[in-house]
């Protein structure tokens, strides 16, 4: 899995938002704004990586239990997907 091109994480007022750029601009108006565990996994996802590596990188951050990170990461990226932002 890995972020499509043309979405880019920003701080924006201390705020991390994902903003369209380029072609994507022109499907996608507006922006997603991001608390720190969804930049955590944005991130991660820009680069390229399995819910594995998304689970392994938010308990390796955050004092979180193993089945609550999971039904966070499920939830994230089942908004990526709706919002077709994801290379799965």
């Amino acid at each position: 899995m890995k972020i499509k091109d043309g979405f880019m994480l920003r701080k924006v007022g201390g705020q991390s938002v994902v903003v369209a750029t380029g072609d994507a601009s022109k499907s996608f108006n507006g922006i997603i704004k991001l608390n720190e565990t969804g930049a955590l996994m944005w991130n991660t996802l820009a680069v390229g990586c399995d819910e594995t590596g998304l689970l392994k990188a938010v308990l390796d951050e955050y004092n979180i239990d193993e089945n609550t990170a999971k039904a966070d990461i499920s939830a994230f990226i089942e908004k990526l997907k709706g919002a077709d932002l994801l290379d799965l």
